[in-house]
Parts: C-alpha cells; structure tokens; sequence
C-alpha cells in the first residue's frame, strides 16, 4: 500500500474513492454467508464516510454491521484502489469499544493477554480441569463439550490445553552449534494449545544448528484486542513489545514467527497502530523488519529445502489453505509449499485463498453462525482433494478448520512447522 498512514484513516477520503465497482462482492467472506449490500466492503466504506460526516449515529445497530465483517482483507485485495476497508474498521470498532464498552469476557480474555504469569495460571487450572468440561481429542489437541452451553456446543472443536505451555518447557537460550541464532515469537494459541508448532521449530533450528532465543517475556501480540476494538491492551502490549525487541534484535538475525496472524501484527498493524505517533511508529518499523513468518524466513535464508531434498518422501497428501494474514497482508504462500513439497505430495483445493471464516473473537463468540457458515465451503473444498493432511501457517485457521472439519473427519490438521519437522526425522 502506497499511500500515506494519515490519508489512509480518512473515512471521508476512502468513501469518496469507492467508485463503487463491485470487485469486492464475490470475494467478501460475510457477503457471501449474509448477502447484504450493508455488510459488504462498499456498504461499510460508505457508511464510514457517513459516520465521519455526523451523519451516521454509532448505535446498536451500527455496532451490529461493524462487528460482522472478518477483516479477511480479501476486499482490499480485489479493490482496484486498494482500500483499506479492514484497517477503518478496525478503527471504527475502537469508538464502538468506547461507546459501549466491552462484554466482561472479553475483558477476562484480553486481561490474560497482558499478564503472561495470570495468563499461565488460567491455562494450568484450565489443564486440571478440561477433562471435567470437555472430552479430549490428544491426537488433533482439540476437545469438544460434554454439555450444550450458549457459546459451547457439543458437535464444536476447540483446541485443547496442554500441562506446561511451550516457552516454559524450554530453556529461553537454546546452543545448537552457534553458528548463527535467532529468536521466536511462538503466539498464544502456539503456546498453550498447539504446542507441537514450537517444538517442531525447535527440531529445525537445531538439524540446522542455529541457535534460538525464546524471548520468555514476550507478551500476546494483542491481534484478538486490536480486531476487538480494546486499544488499551493493544497500546500496553504493543509498546511493551518493541521495547523488549529492541533490547535484543540486534543480537539475532530475525524474529522468527510460525503463525501468520502474529507475524502481521507485529511487522504490519503495529505501524498502523501508531499512524498518529510518528515517534512509536518509526520505532515499530525499525526493529519489526527482523520479524518474518517461519517458513519465510527458513525458505529464503537457510539450507533446508535442500536439506529436504535429502529425505524420504512421504504418501501422505497434503492441501495447503493461505491464511487470510499470510497471503493477502503479507504475499506468503510459495514459501510453505516450496518446503513441503520436497517430502509430500501437494493437492490444491479449489480456491485456498478463500478465508476459513475464523475471524476473531466477537465471530468465533457473539456471532459464531457466521464463522460455521464461512467454515462450511472451506471444510468441502478440503474433503474434495481427499488430503490426509490440511496445513496452514496459522493456529486460528486451525481452530476454525478443525472445527468446520467435524469430528468425523479423516484429514487432519499440521501446521507446515509440523510437517517439516516430521520429514527431517525420516
């Protein structure tokens, strides 16, 4: 994107710009579950100017259309003019947050977010007593529950806790040959649910004996606060975390990340954030330029696709789905592949481009019928390659397409961290 951070947050500016083409309809995650011009890129950029103008009031219903896009992006990618339909939103969500507040789990949720010691107290206490709630699936680290409650019904998948979350399973500073070292950045859902994403890591860095900094006092990058609308978490978390990358990046050759969402938040939204405080948002731009997704970073500065190349191939089919904050905000999607392939047999779906309807905390709560309605195409197109194997660089993606799945599924899900990892052991 070209244009200035300032021009980008006029509202009046982007509506005005929207000649109104209509690209952005087929491609629309909630059009396509809710086919109302209203919840459409066009229909949101308009009523954004009209809000800006005073003419529009930020009432219920406002909060309603606002709080029902994805922020898939997938509009902006399709926008001859490439507006920024998701970072207004994003904004305008803030004065929602204002104006209404937010619902008190939310704010639990988004409390743990900035307290990492209360965040590891939650998730070992919920480890002791999952299995009273929810019947546990190990082999996908997923559960479902045992009873029908509003938000948890007994046909949905969530991940599953594990005892001792990743970065306290580790010693923060790892040797493996010292040759060249860099740090990680694991994510939440990484942390204390898919834990196996950051072990796998582990596993790779060592087979090519670069040494890991865990950076054991990083905090939540604050995407599930900064979609929400709760700019506080976001500003306590976001200043934190720079602060703290700073104080090691130049000691390591890039901050390595195995989630999408994250690696976009960090290296790309931080900046947004801070459009109006040119002092913080220079200081995002420097030290994010060492963040870098995973496979990213490991296919275009290191030796391991040839190191691939050296094992066995494997029978398993895998499918491989672009998540939303890879692909569409950062142009990751050859890396992944590039390194499965070398052990694995790739079959695409038919559009992997297409948002698994995940779409953050108030979809995946407030208005999960359409995240399961966005989850169904995605979940069909999977089945239809007839993959052993769904991968995606996201732990989001994860849940949703786990859940979208079912429980019957056959395929499962591996992060590409996972898969490579497996065929380095071969």
């Amino acid at each position: 994107m070209n244009q200035p951070l300032d021009d980008i947050f006029n509202f009046e500016q982007s509506a005005d710009d929207c000649v109104k083409c209509g690209k952005c309809i087929p491609v629309c995650t909630i059009h396509n579950v809710n086919a109302d011009e209203v919840t459409s890129p066009r229909g949101f950029i308009d009523l954004m100017g009209a809000y800006k103008r005073g003419k529009l009031d930020l009432d219920k219903n406002a909060k309603d259309i606002f709080e029902s896009c994805f922020l898939c992006t997938a509009c902006v990618e399709a926008c001859p003019k490439s507006l920024p339909t998701d970072m207004l939103i994003e904004q305008a969500r803030a004065d929602i947050a204002k104006k209404f507040g937010i619902a008190w789990y939310k704010k639990a949720f988004f409390l743990l977010l900035r307290h990492r010691w209360l965040n590891d107290l939650a998730f070992r206490l919920g480890y002791t007593f999952q299995t009273c709630g929810f019947k546990i699936k190990a082999d996908i680290d997923s559960m479902s529950s045992r009873v029908n409650l509003p938000l948890l019904k007994t046909d949905r998948v969530l991940p599953s806790l594990r005892k001792t979350s990743f970065l306290n399973s580790h010693e923060e500073n790892i040797d493996n040959g010292g040759k060249r070292k860099v740090a990680v950045f694991i994510g939440c859902l990484g942390n204390y649910n898919y834990k196996n994403v950051g072990d796998s890591l582990l596993e790779i860095l060592e087979t090519l004996e670069i040494d890991a900094f865990l950076a054991k006092s990083q905090k939540c990058c604050s995407a599930p606060a900064y979609f929400t609308g709760d700019f506080d978490t976001v500003e306590a978390n976001a200043k934190y975390n720079i602060e703290y990358f700073e104080s090691f990046s130049q000691d390591v050759e890039a901050i390595i990340v195995p989630e999408a969402t994250c690696s976009a938040m960090l290296k790309i939204d931080y900046e947004h954030y801070f459009h109006d405080r040119p002092d913080w948002r220079a200081r995002a731009r420097v030290v994010m330029k060492k963040v870098f997704m995973a496979t990213e970073w490991l296919q275009n500065h290191t030796e391991l696709e040839q190191v691939l190349a050296t094992k066995k191939k494997d029978t398993k089919i895998v499918t491989y789905h672009d998540p939303c904050h890879a692909k569409k905000m950062q142009g990751i999607h050859e890396e992944p592949r590039n390194l499965i392939r070398q052990n694995y047999k790739i079959v695409e779906m038919s559009d992997p481009n297409a948002c698994c309807g995940f779409g953050g905390v108030t979809m995946q709560s407030e208005k999960y019928h359409f995240a399961k309605a966005a989850g169904v195409p995605k979940a069909a197109m999977i089945k239809n390659t007839k993959a052993d194997v769904v991968s995606a660089e996201c732990s989001a993606c994860r849940m949703q397409i786990n859940n979208s799945m079912g429980n019957e599924s056959t395929t499962v899900f591996k992060n590409p961290i996972e898969l490579i990892a497996d065929a380095l052991r071969k």
